[in-house]
């Protein structure tokens, strides 16, 4: 029997990609996936062009079965090289990546930030909470809601 669509198409198993420079955050999310029963494989790249590399299967990033293309992406705003708007502009303009879902998770509160991100097809903004155990929650309560959501495979 072929599992329903919801479930086929959901976000169980598949891989998140998190885009982050600050090793602290890293493993903040780590310790929250751990903490949470969150079996997705979390990959992670430093920065935006590490990202773009990443989502294309460029040099270190070229065998899809060690990097696969992810469902989600958690991406920081304030990177080197590329900023996360820049790489969020990069996959919505993207024909075959603009169906990817992208959540900015963040410490920036600039209401400038939050409009640009909207603007251009963010599909959620996450202000990193200071406290590990709040952290944890946004996780585990994100991952709550949105398991059994639709994501679309990109090839």
């Amino acid at each position: 029997m072929e599992a329903p669509e919801r479930v086929q198409y959901s976000l169980l198993g598949r891989a998140v990609l998190l885009v982050e420079d600050n090793e602290d955050e890293v493993f903040l999310m780590q310790r929250a996936f751990r903490k949470a029963g969150i079996q997705n494989p979390l990959k992670v790249v430093q920065n935006g062009e590490e990202a773009i590399a990443y989502l294309e299967g460029l040099g270190p990033y070229a065998d899809r079965i060690l990097n696969p293309l992810p469902a989600v992406i958690f991406m920081d705003l304030n990177m080197p090289k590329k900023s996360g708007l820049e790489v969020l502009q990069y996959i919505r303009q993207h024909s075959t990546l603009r169906g990817l879902a992208v959540n900015i998770l963040t410490s920036s509160v600039r209401p400038a930030d939050i409009e640009q991100a909207a603007q251009l097809g963010a599909n959620a903004y996450f202000i990193k909470p200071a406290q590990i155990d709040k952290f944890q929650e946004l996780i585990q309560s994100w991952f709550s809601l949105t398991r059994f959501e639709v994501y679309p495979t990109i090839e």
